[in-house]
């Protein structure tokens, strides 16, 4: 076997490795540790070159931007458990509740809001079902509508900054987190409209499946419902703008005072205060919350580490050139390259994460995009897009495994009349999982949703650029020119012109008193 033809071998084996359902950080090592063994043998690199595997796995572990993953995934935790779900969920359910889909409005906003400041597809999918669901059941709302939303409403939190998904694409991308902050909330905004039309549509088509809430269901009214829906809306705002406006993460904002390690600190201390207003911080929160947080940040970091084993030997037999090669063929040129990406990144989402795919394919995936041109905060905002329809699969998507499980809790206690069936949550997750898709398609042909947001860059003309030499010196005032060289004989540290009398007799002297400082030192 020749060494070009050995890329796509190992690229057969990651596939297999990624399906057999064992952890897929040690089976990426595994994958890597053979085929560089392999390639020793068989003269393709020599063994020095996976001696370098230690520095490399280290120089990464110790690269400050992936701190902020922690402190994001604890901030999150901790609002996860904090009741400001709750609180939100019954103040808006309240407020839209009379108008036709109000229950769904309120859902899809609160998924927002929350979305941007706690950052968990878990938590959040999980606490707004218990809360909404048996509501939206309660007042005739369709099943598979109402599962739709919940779980739709939840997977948005995966674009909506601080994302731990674009933090994860800017440190592969090599890009600046709040750049790729910037460039989401494009998406996320436009996201949210898509589910608000289609819920006004479901109301004008079917208005028996988005009732409204009576009146009288209300328990607040006037400024008593103000006040609670301001309670939770203007504090997260204070949160938001903290964190995302330290690090340079606000539309239109153009500098930053703190790296994204510093602000997702800032944003656990928000978090913490958070927790204290509504009165939840308590040890046992911040042990669930830390301890859940530990769990996530040692998965990231063994994925990372298996998948620059196999990408390290993956690069010695020019693994990115055959990956190039086959990309860069294909016919339509970026607009071809953009679709035949994303068709890959959505079935592989299937079976993978969004950590796993970001450490293991978009490594291959980024400098083929950079070589045709293609803006990289617009390439990693697109796949944050595409990711979130991961958690979205029928039948494979978490959300809707959070979903049945939820579903199944509330019938045991009795809040649920009758049990919800898997055949609603799969069917009702396909409307918006292709109001994704439809979202992906828009970035990919209207890139200014993503750039619009973006800092202008500066375009500088290489044809028009002058530079303009000082004026050169005249004589000065004494007649001599201070720029001219020096003549000879007048410079101390030239050497002696051989051709000028009396040199030959001048070096002489020199060296006979140079003798005799010698004889006086003996």
């Amino acid at each position: 076997m020749q060494m070009q033809d050995f890329a796509p071998v190992m690229f057969a084996g990651l596939v297999f490795v990624m399906l057999i359902g064992f952890p897929v950080a040690f089976s990426l090592a595994a994958l890597g540790l053979g085929c560089g063994f392999y390639a020793i043998h068989m003269g393709w690199f020599p063994a020095a070159f996976m001696g370098n595997l230690p520095i490399s796995i280290f120089s990464i572990l110790s690269n400050e931007l992936l701190l902020a993953i922690p402190f994001f995934t604890l901030m999150g935790a901790i609002l996860e458990k904090c009741g400001l779900a709750e609180d939100m969920l019954d103040s808006m359910g309240q407020l839209f509740g009379p108008v036709r889909g109000g229950l769904g409005y309120s859902v899809i906003l609160v998924g927002f809001i929350l979305g941007a400041i706690t950052g968990t597809v878990a938590g959040q999918v999980i606490a707004m079902a218990l809360i909404s669901l048996p509501v939206m059941v309660r007042y005739g709302y369709n099943m598979r509508y109402a599962t739709g939303v919940l779980a739709a409403s939840g997977t948005i939190t995966q674009l909506v900054p601080p994302s731990l998904v674009l933090v994860v694409l800017a440190d592969q991308l090599g890009k600046p987190v709040g750049d790729m902050y910037k460039g989401a909330w494009g998406p996320s905004i436009l996201q949210i409209l898509f589910f608000a039309i289609f819920t006004f549509m479901v109301g004008l088509v079917r208005p028996d499946h988005v009732p409204g809430v009576p009146k009288e269901a209300r328990t607040l009214n006037g400024w008593a419902l103000w006040a609670k829906c301001l309670k939770g809306i203007i504090p997260s705002a204070a949160l938001i703008f903290i964190v995302l406006g330290s690090m340079g993460g606000l539309p239109f904002q153009d500098h930053a005072v703190a790296t994204p390690t510093e602000a997702g600190a800032m944003g656990v201390v928000g978090a913490l205060v958070l927790a204290a207003i509504h009165r939840r911080l308590s040890l046992s929160l911040l042990w669930e919350a830390m301890h859940g947080t530990m769990r996530l940040t040692a998965m990231v970091v063994f994925i990372l580490i298996g998948s620059r084993v196999f990408s390290q030997v993956f690069q010695g037999v020019d693994g990115a050139v055959w990956v190039e090669h086959m990309l860069t063929s294909l016919p339509g040129g970026q607009v071809g390259f953009l679709i035949v990406v994303n068709l890959f990144v959505f079935f592989l989402a299937f079976f993978l994460d969004f950590f796993e795919i970001a450490f293991i394919v978009v490594p291959m995936l980024a400098p083929v995009a950079a070589k045709m041109g293609i803006d990289l905060v617009w390439f990693g905002v697109m796949l944050c897009v595409n990711l979130q329809t991961s958690f979205m699969h029928p039948p494979f998507g978490f959300a809707l495994f959070y979903l049945r499980g939820i579903a199944d809790t509330l019938y045991k206690e009795k809040r649920l009349e009758k049990p919800v069936q898997s055949n609603d949550i799969y069917l009702g997750s396909i409307p918006w999982v292709i109001m994704q898709l439809m979202l992906v398609a828009v970035v990919i042909f209207i890139p200014q949703s993503v750039t619009a947001f973006l800092d202008k860059e500066v375009a500088v003309d290489l044809d028009k650029v002058k530079i303009e030499a000082p004026p050169e010196f005249g004589p000065g005032p004494d007649g001599n020119d201070p720029l001219a060289p020096p003549a000879q004989g007048t410079d101390p540290l030239a050497p002696p012109d051989p051709l000028q009398p009396g040199a030959d007799a001048n070096a002489d002297a020199e060296q006979q008193k140079i003798d005799d400082l010698f004889k006086e030192k003996k």
